[in-house]
């Protein structure tokens, strides 16, 4: 806490011709208590990077908790994005599997159970449904065994690719969660002052001689 110093001053009352005595501050800056000066200096946050990690197996808890808030639309752009393209590729990979399966025997009291209904050529086909990118809209198309095959093939891959995409853009927030939180515990105080000082003795010099010595501060 600091100190105020007063000083008393004599001076004369012109009315009454008496001394009045008035006790003036010398400074005013004796006025500030150090508590309040220490005030302005806010605690710099530091996050705990085992419950950064933990809170991360919530997309976008972690960067809440490191308050890295603008992370948060890049997460959920990246995880909800994998997410939708496999609802769209399951879709997709759903019409051409309904078509596929009309070219064989389902039925499990039937001998040929499992085998290409009698009568299917190469040259036979089946109505497929051909839905657009975002499946707002959709057509009908005639595809033999082959075609349907392949399609319904190429639909399967994406959906399976989508979700491990979708997977991996979660375990990547993690991780990433766990080194922002490390990085941030490391002091990155702006305190810190350099300046240059005379040396006259040198090492390996026994006679001293003139030089130079730098001096970093870290407050």
């Amino acid at each position: 806490m600091a100190h105020v110093s007063r000083a008393q001053v004599i001076s004369s009352d012109s009315v009454k011709g008496k001394p009045v005595r008035v006790i003036t501050a010398d400074s005013l800056a004796g006025l500030v208590p150090d508590s309040v000066v220490n005030l302005n200096k806010a605690k710099k946050f530091v996050p705990v990077p085992r419950t950064a990690t933990l809170l991360a197996l919530i997309p976008g808890g972690g960067q809440i908790y490191n308050r890295d808030y603008w992370k948060l639309p890049i997460i959920y752009l990246g995880i909800g994005g994998g997410l939708y393209a496999f609802h769209l590729n399951s879709i997709k990979y759903n019409d051409y599997l309904s078509a596929y399966k009309s070219f064989y025997d389902l039925n499990k009291d039937s001998p040929t159970y499992g085998q290409v209904l009698p009568g299917i050529t190469s040259d036979s086909t089946r109505t497929v449904r051909i839905r657009n990118l975002f499946a707002t809209s959709s057509e009908y198309k005639q595809g033999n065994l082959d075609q349907v095959k392949r399609g319904k093939n190429y639909w399967r891959r994406n959906k399976n690719l989508s979700i491990v995409v979708a997977v991996l853009i979660y375990g990547l927030t993690i991780i990433e969660t766990n080194v922002a939180a490390h990085l941030k515990t490391f002091d990155l105080t702006d305190d810190i002052s350099m300046h240059v000082e005379p040396k006259i003795q040198q090492p390996m010099m026994r006679q001293p001689a003139p030089g130079l010595k730098l001096v970093f501060n870290f407050k």
